[in-house]
């Protein structure tokens, strides 16, 4: 099933490695499997567990690492940290924004082409005071079929006083008998904007393939510096064991995008109505509220076809962009 925001998760979150103080670990230690691997999984995909009859896990391509750093300059913000494993990868960051000249957009990629099973990813982003980051994905990622084991993703992001993220990438589309699992933990100072997007498609739709995955799960968890929890979205779309296209799943629609705004610049009310406004006039499925404890709103789209799920999603995030934008008096 599909649930929303909740006040606690199922576990307790932890500060992210190589955060501000610490120091980095070994190239070697960087990239061992077991690193890559989140500490707990849900039984869903944990029960997968096999060798795989492919390469095995933490064999060459299969352990993912991508770590960046950015710093504040007073010219804009650069990236002062790099350290990358195949098959996760980037390029030098462009800045093509003119609202933004300062801005650096990042384009994370992948040599492999999709996420195969025994695949164990891992990607930092260290976003210092006062920076301006965006970052996306080459493409849409791809879940592969899954005979043997399952693949994860594990994605830290930390942004300190007064920066401005933006992480979001682009659709993610499990394969029919796919299982994955990825936990994206944010760690947010109470004075910076973090906006997070996520967009999932039911299948591959073109094909007729809708909801035959095995096992799709992920968890949000944002807290602040000190590791107290602001919120946390566990999603768990397991056809096999609990419908996925009732009300508080994805319904009967082919596609669900995710926006999330945690900030403590705008009011989160106002927040909420300002996506909440943009969906209606994107005339589809949808709606939005305020974030426990304030901490800013989140929102939610359904659609059938990626065209209009694309547009209204960017409606919305450009809605929320203008409102962060503008002055205390406006």
């Amino acid at each position: 099933m599909l649930t929303g925001a909740v006040t606690a998760p199922e576990r307790s979150p932890a500060p992210a490695s190589g955060a501000a103080g610490v120091p980095a670990p070994a190239a070697q230690d960087r990239c061992a499997p077991e690193r890559c691997t989140p500490e707990w999984l849900p039984a869903a995909v944990a029960d997968h567990a096999a060798v795989p009859d492919t390469l095995p896990v933490g064999a060459a391509g299969k352990v993912g690492v991508l770590e960046l750093a950015f710093a504040e300059t007073g010219g804009g913000t650069v990236l002062t940290g790099h350290f990358q494993k195949a098959p996760l990868h980037t390029t030098r960051p462009l800045y093509p924004d003119p609202a933004r000249p300062g801005m650096p957009h990042v384009m994370v990629m992948s040599s492999g082409g999709g996420v195969l099973q025994g695949d164990r990813y891992r990607m930092e982003l260290d976003c210092g005071p006062g920076t301006s980051v965006h970052v996306t994905t080459q493409t849409a990622t791809r879940l592969y079929r899954m005979d043997h084991d399952y693949a994860t993703q594990m994605i830290d992001i930390t942004a300190a006083a007064g920066a401005y993220v933006e992480y979001l990438p682009e659709t993610t589309i499990p394969f029919g008998g796919s299982r994955y699992y990825q936990r994206l933990r944010v760690t947010a100072d109470p004075d910076a904007t973090i906006v997070l997007g996520e967009k999932l498609m039911a299948g591959r739709l073109a094909r007729g393939e809708r909801h035959a995955y095995t096992a799709y799960c992920t968890d949000l968890d944002v807290h602040d510096p000190g590791g107290r929890l602001l919120f946390a979205d566990p999603i768990r779309l397991v056809p096999a064991e609990c419908p996925v296209t009732g009300p508080t799943a994805m319904d009967d629609f082919g596609l669900m995008a995710s926006l999330y705004v945690i900030t403590g610049a705008k009011p989160a009310q106002r927040a909420a109505d300002t996506m909440h406004q943009a969906i209606t006039e994107s005339g589809l499925r949808g709606g939005a509220s305020v974030l426990p404890a304030g901490c800013g709103a989140w929102a939610r789209i359904l659609g059938d076809r990626s065209p209009e799920v694309d547009a209204a999603y960017r409606r919305t995030l450009d809605a929320v962009r203008d409102l962060l934008a503008r002055t205390a008096d406006q």
